[in-house]
């Protein structure tokens, strides 16, 4: 079963009394435990694509399913919860709380899927060590460098065990070497826990890191690039 599937969707903005097609047709599947890139030019369309499967926004038209679940069919609170349990976000200005600790912010979805105190320090403790930053439990965000940032934002975002992580251009605040750095660190990541990541980005790096590079180019699917078969696209 593919991770994401989505059927014939179509996104719509109305910008006063104009209609602005962000997505049109859009056909795609995502095999479960790989690295894909959804990539296009600013405007294509790739972050509302990224939204709709992180269930974020809501499509106009068709089918999106998540983890094997018809999200569309999902009420507000429903969403929200689902989020909580099966997704994980990371963000190019990293999103921490800064008046929480590395150790706190990765924490903090655990506590909202109430999980057990022993099982969180358990789970916390192991992220930081993946994430290579133990020694900095105790820093702030604001005592972190901006790749120290986005670690702590990548352990956070598989804390709660997701299914899926998605990213909006994560290495864009990042310079080159840095960036490459937490392109190894979530493709290590990813193969270890054996958990699907989808990224919007234009970076090359990123995109030479993927199993699959799905281009975008107003608001539809204009060529799939495979370093292995699995995604699947048409119109």
């Amino acid at each position: 079963m593919p991770s994401v599937e989505l059927r014939q969707v179509g996104k719509i903005y109305h910008l006063d009394a104009v209609a602005v097609p962000a997505l049109v047709d859009i056909h795609l599947q995502i095999r479960p435990h790989c690295f894909t890139v959804i990539s296009g030019p600013s405007g294509s369309g790739k972050t509302t694509l990224l939204n709709l499967i992180g269930c974020i926004d809501r499509a106009d038209s068709g089918t999106v399913l998540v983890a094997g679940h018809n999200v569309q069919q999902m009420s507000d609170d429903a969403l929200s919860e689902f989020r909580a349990r099966h997704l994980g976000f990371i963000f190019q200005n990293f999103n921490l709380l800064p008046v929480l600790s590395a150790y706190e912010n990765i924490e903090y979805p655990l506590l909202l899927n109430k999980v057990p105190a022993a099982q969180r320090k358990q789970r916390v403790g192991a992220l930081l060590d993946m994430v290579g930053l133990s020694e900095r439990a105790h820093n702030r965000p604001g005592q972190l460098s901006g790749g120290q940032r986005q670690r702590v934002a990548i352990a956070r975002a598989l804390a709660a065990a997701p299914q899926l992580v998605l990213a909006d251009e994560p290495t864009a605040n990042l310079d080159s070497q840095t960036g490459a750095a937490i392109i190894a660190l979530m493709r290590k990541m990813q193969k270890e826990l054996q958990v699907t990541f989808v990224f919007s980005s234009h970076d090359p790096q990123v995109q030479a890191a993927a199993d699959d590079t799905v281009f975008i180019r107003d608001g539809r699917i204009v060529e799939v690039h495979q370093q292995l078969p699995g995604v699947e696209v048409g119109a």
